[in-house]
């Protein structure tokens, strides 16, 4: 690693947010976005959102993710009939960011999901690909 590369703490509000989240009992599609505090050297949240009558798509084309740091609590329907929720955490750092600034996010990704105890992390260059069809395809390898 390069010793330029800064490691950013994980805010301990947010830590408790993300706690509450993995185990909230709505089942509709919901999102914790964070950024990186560059003065404070801390991962933040910037906006939570419930996706309850906005679809995918839509959702995700709305956010700017340049930059960011995503935990998406997704309704998945199984082939089997079966409904899940997983979390399922979303890491953009397209090609157009600053190299300080993908440092920053890069070195400060894995962090972030350790301390959180995230298991579905994607990582997405092109927030075009970004889609449902795109994210369930993932989330059929854990099954």
């Amino acid at each position: 690693m390069s010793e330029s590369l800064v490691v950013c703490d994980v805010a301990e509000d947010l830590v408790e947010k993300l706690r509450k989240f993995r185990f909230r009992k709505e089942t509709n599609n919901a999102a914790i976005i964070m950024k990186i505090d560059k003065d404070k050297q801390l991962v933040v949240l910037d906006e939570e959102h419930e996706v309850c009558y906005v679809n995918f798509v839509f959702f995700f084309s709305f956010l700017n993710l340049r930059k960011t740091f995503i935990v998406y609590s997704y309704k998945y329907q199984h082939d089997d009939g079966r409904v899940s929720y997983p979390l399922c955490f979303i890491f953009s750092s397209p090609v157009g960011c600053k190299p300080e600034q993908q440092m920053m996010y890069a070195g400060s990704k894995n962090k972030l999901v350790q301390t959180a105890e995230l298991t579905k992390v994607f990582e997405i260059r092109n927030t075009e690909d970004l889609t449902e069809e795109w994210l369930r395809e993932k989330l059929g390898y854990f099954h």
